[in-house]
């Protein structure tokens, strides 16, 4: 009865993620699609206040809003901040770079949660694992070409998964001490307060003249969204906030080393969707940048689970 029930958590865990992925390709690629008319701050605005109307209904029926009383606000309000950089840098390359390849160079974050867990959290790091960071990176490398026609806004997605990366080592910390509805919580105030000051700053317009797109993305005026629109920025926030509540039910009722690796699903949908829409096919070599950082990523996965780390696999897309 045990090994049936612990099954049946698995595949619905599998079944979990994998709509979180179909979700979150979604909404990435709803982003893109209306990056060339908005400002980036505002659409994060926007669906970051549906995503806190839902933070704060899950509160409540967790337990109450007391439990948002806690000591470390301050560390939950800096890795808000590195999270907002991460979606920024993310986002903002979205608008210039085909979803795929964004995405592909952001899967180098666990990579870099490898590293920066042996200074912050003396982890020892194996030669196994060397081998697997070393791949993904030389992926992220030929992904990128640096030197080459490379598209400049492509390092973007780096920055991302650097920012997230040091998020993530917050969260191994905070995630000791707070339910993840209240990092969640202090992510979202952070998100609006970031928004707000981002539209203070270039919300007029002043700065923007319409050049490199991720620029203009960055830059351009705020307004009042036309209906049609209105629709798909509401659905930004829905999507976001049903795709991070079944990734965590994901991790919560299935081992993180079974349903880890299907997040990388989230590239071939990305490629689906960026055909579809936008006629974008990575060509060879960046297909064979994707396979290394995809093949690095998967390899870490299967050093934790053979080295019975379970509490340290983390989701690897950002709880925005």
């Amino acid at each position: 009865m045990l090994a049936q029930i612990r099954g049946n958590n698995q595949l619905l865990g599998v079944l979990c993620i994998t709509g979180a992925m179909l979700t979150i390709s979604i909404q990435d690629t709803i982003v893109k699609w209306i990056s060339g008319g908005y400002p980036l701050h505002e659409l994060m605005l926007g669906r970051s206040i549906v995503a806190i109307l839902l933070t704060l209904l899950l509160l409540k029926l967790e337990g109450g809003f007391g439990q948002l009383r806690t000591p470390y606000w301050h560390l939950h309000l800096f890795r808000g901040l590195l999270i907002f950089t991460a979606n920024m840098c993310y986002f903002l390359a979205l608008a210039a770079v085909p979803i795929a390849e964004a995405l592909a160079i952001f899967y180098v974050a666990p990579l870099f949660i490898t590293l920066f867990s042996i200074p912050f959290l003396g982890e020892r790091v194996g030669p196994y694992r060397w081998m697997a960071v070393a791949s993904g990176l030389l992926g992220a490398v030929i992904v990128l070409r640096p030197g080459g026609s490379s598209e400049p806004a492509a390092f973007l997605p780096l920055i991302s998964a650097v920012s997230y990366a040091a998020a993530q080592i917050f969260a191994r910390r905070l995630g000791l001490r707070d339910k993840a509805s209240v990092m969640a919580f202090y992510l979202q105030v952070t998100f609006i307060l970031s928004c707000l000051a981002s539209g203070l700053l270039f919300g007029s317009g002043t700065w923007s003249d319409g050049g490199h797109p991720s620029l203009a993305f960055l830059m351009r005026a705020w307004f009042w969204p036309a209906a049609e629109d209105l629709v798909f920025i509401l659905a930004i926030g829905v999507l976001n906030g049903f795709g991070g509540y079944i990734l965590t039910q994901a991790y919560r009722i299935s081992e993180a080393a079974v349903v880890a690796p299907f997040e990388y699903l989230v590239i071939p949908l990305a490629i689906l969707w960026g055909y579809l829409l936008w006629r974008d096919l990575p060509d060879a070599v960046a297909l064979l940048g994707i396979a290394l950082i995809i093949g690095g990523g998967l390899f870490v996965l299967y050093r934790e689970r053979k080295l019975g780390k379970r509490a340290q696999a983390l989701p690897l897309r950002p709880q925005r």
